[in-house]
C-alpha cells in the first residue's frame, strides 16, 4: 500500500479490535474452477497464504472426487504441507469416511456441512436437513474423540435459489444443534449473494446473541455486488470472524448463481481502512492472487486485487 493511501485513511472505527479471516480460496474456491490446479501448485498456494499472516486456511475437502473432481487432491496436499506453528489447516469433510481420510492426512480441523434449505441440502447432497444433521452431529462425535476441532457451515441463510426466503429461526435451530454436538464455531453462509443489509445486520444479531461472538463466523458471496455491505453490517452488531477467497474466486457447484467468495484483498483492505486488525499482509496477498491468475489461469473477481494487482 501507498503512503499517499495509508495516509488518506483514518482508522479509528475498529479501534485495533482483531478480526480472524478464514481463508477458503483453496477449498471453496478452486472447487468451481474449470482449470484443475495441480496439487504442487495448492500446496504453494496454502503455504504462502500463512506466510501472509492467515492464521485459518481450508485446503480442500474429502467429498468423493466423482462430484468435485478439483479436490481429488485433497490428502496429497494435506500431507505435503510445511506446518507453521500457530496456524490451522482446516479440510471439508461430509461423512465418516471423509473423516477417515482427513484424520489419516494428519489434519487437527475439519468443517462439517449442511443448508438451511430443504431443496439446497438435497441438490448438495441428495438428504433432508434431518438426515444430513444426523450424519454431521456423529461425524462431530467421532472427530471429538480423534482430538479434532470442528467447525460447522450452515449454507444459504439469507435465502435460497430454489426456495427463495429461508426462516432464519430454522437457521438458529441448526445452530444449536451444531453447538450442542460439539463443533467450535458456525459459518452462515451467504451461499449465492441473496443476502441484503438489513437481513444480514438482523440475522448476525440474532446469531450472536444466541451463541456468542466466537461462536459465529459470516460466509459472504458477493454475487449482487453486496459483499463489503453486508460485512459492515455484521460487523456492527459483533462479528469477528468471516470467511473469504483469496483473489475473490469461489462459488457453490449445487447453487446456481454463486459466483464469486468475498474476496480476501477486498475484505483485507476494508478492515484495514476502519481500523480492524488481521495480521495478514494485504500485498502479500495481492501477489498470491496474481500467481494464481498468471499461472493457472484462475477466475478472479476481487476489486482490490484488479486495482493493486496491475501495479505489481
Amino acid at each position: 500500500m501507498s503512503g499517499t493511501e495509508a495516509a488518506a485513511k483514518t482508522p479509528s472505527h475498529g479501534a485495533g479490535t482483531r478480526i480472524r479471516v478464514i481463508e477458503v480460496g483453496p477449498r471453496d474456491g478452486l472447487q468451481n474452477e474449470k482449470v484443475r490446479v495441480p496439487a504442487s501448485a495448492k500446496v504453494e498456494l496454502v503455504e504462502r497464504l500463512v506466510d501472509a499472516g492467515l492464521r485459518d486456511v481450508e485446503l480442500g475437502s474429502f467429498v468423493h472426487p466423482k462430484w468435485v473432481p478439483q479436490m481429488a487432491d485433497t490428502a496429497e496436499v494435506a500431507r505435503r504441507i510445511r506446518r507453521v506453528e500457530g496456524a490451522r489447516y482446516w479440510a471439508l469433510v461430509p461423512n465418516q469416511r471423509g473423516l477417515e481420510f482427513a484424520v489419516q492426512s494428519g489434519l487437527d480441523h475439519i468443517a462439517v456441512f449442511l443448508s438451511s434449505s430443504e431443496t439446497h441440502n438435497r441438490k448438495n447432497i441428495n438428504r433432508s436437513i434431518a438426515e444430513s444433521l444426523a450424519t454431521v452431529t456423529e461425524v462431530t462425535k467421532t472427530a471429538l474423540g480423534e482430538g479434532l476441532t470442528v467447525r460447522g457451515y450452515i449454507s444459504t441463510v439469507f435465502g435460497c435459489p430454489y426456495e427463495g426466503d429461508v426462516d432464519f429461526a430454522r437457521v438458529l435451530d441448526i445452530g444449536h444443534a451444531l453447538l450442542n454436538a460439539g463443533v467450535v464455531q458456525i459459518s452462515l453462509g451467504d451461499t449465492t449473494g441473496m443476502g441484503v443489509p438489513p437481513q444480514v445486520r438482523d440475522g448476525c444479531a440474532r446469531a450472536v446473541a444466541a451463541f456468542g461472538t466466537e461462536q459465529v463466523a459470516l460466509h459472504l458471496h458477493d454475487t449482487r455486488g453486496l459483499g463489503l455491505v453486508n460485512a459492515v453490517q455484521a460487523l456492527e452488531v459483533g462479528i469477528t470472524s468471516f470467511d473469504s477467497s483469496v483473489g475473490g474466486m469461489g462459488g457453490c457447484p449445487y447453487a446456481p448463481g454463486a459466483s464469486g467468495n468475498l474476496g480476501t484483498e477486498d475484505l483485507l483492505y476494508m478492515l484495514d481502512a476502519m481500523g480492524y486488525d488481521t495480521g495478514v499482509d494485504l500485498e502479500r496477498v495481492v501477489a498470491i492472487s496474481r500467481d494464481l491468475e498468471l499461472e493457472h489461469g484462475v477466475t478472479l473477481s476481487s476489486k482490490y486485487f484488479r486495482y493493486a494487482g496491475a501495479r505489481l
